[in-house]
């Protein structure tokens, strides 16, 4: 009897758990905002860098980006960190910008200079608001990354830890594409 009782307290306190730390996002809205995306122009946003500047988005057109949302207490983020600073060593001389999006608490900014630190983040890590989150479809699942391409376009995008061959994929798709804006200032 003891042990069933505990056993129940188990399952509720992770049951808790899941839905303490998932974004109230109706699946449905998760779901499409990949088709709504693919194609469009990304979100832009403007955010501030662990050391206080602020970087846009449409300040990277030209370049393909990696835009991955993380934050210090998912675990599969930290899985997946080595493979984007990987990704970022072997494409960035092609012209691959990764920019990791901190969805963690303000209060937090000394834990995120941490784990930056710790995992050998060599990109920009800002920290992201729920605004710059829902703009993005929301945020059901972390990590979640979006490829934009050197167009400004959402090329792709990766829900939750898959294989570094997915990530790998999106990467290529992102650098294939071209700056119009280059192509019509070359004509």
């Amino acid at each position: 009897m003891k042990r069933t009782f505990l056993v129940l307290v188990a399952i509720l306190a992770g049951v808790s758990l899941m839905i303490f730390a998932a974004k109230k996002i109706k699946p449905s809205e998760a779901n499409n905002s990949i088709g709504a995306l693919r194609g469009a122009p990304a979100p832009d946003f403007a955010l501030k860098t662990l050391d206080g500047k602020t970087l846009k988005l449409s300040d990277l057109r030209g370049k393909a980006v990696l835009v991955n949302f993380w934050a210090t207490w998912c675990a599969p983020c930290k899985i997946e960190t080595p493979w984007i600073v990987d990704l970022q060593n072997q494409y960035g001389g092609q012209g691959l910008q990764v920019v990791g999006v901190s969805m963690d608490d303000e209060s937090d900014t000394e834990d995120v200079k941490k784990f930056a630190t710790e995992m050998h983040m060599n990109y920009p890590v800002l920290r992201g608001t729920e605004d710059v989150g829902n703009s993005y479809g929301g945020l059901e699942f972390l990590p979640t990354t979006y490829f934009v391409g050197r167009d400004g376009n959402v090329t792709g995008r990766v829900l939750g830890l898959k294989g570094r061959g997915d990530m790998e994929d999106n990467v290529k798709k992102a650098l294939a594409t071209k700056d119009s804006t280059t192509q019509t200032a070359q004509k």
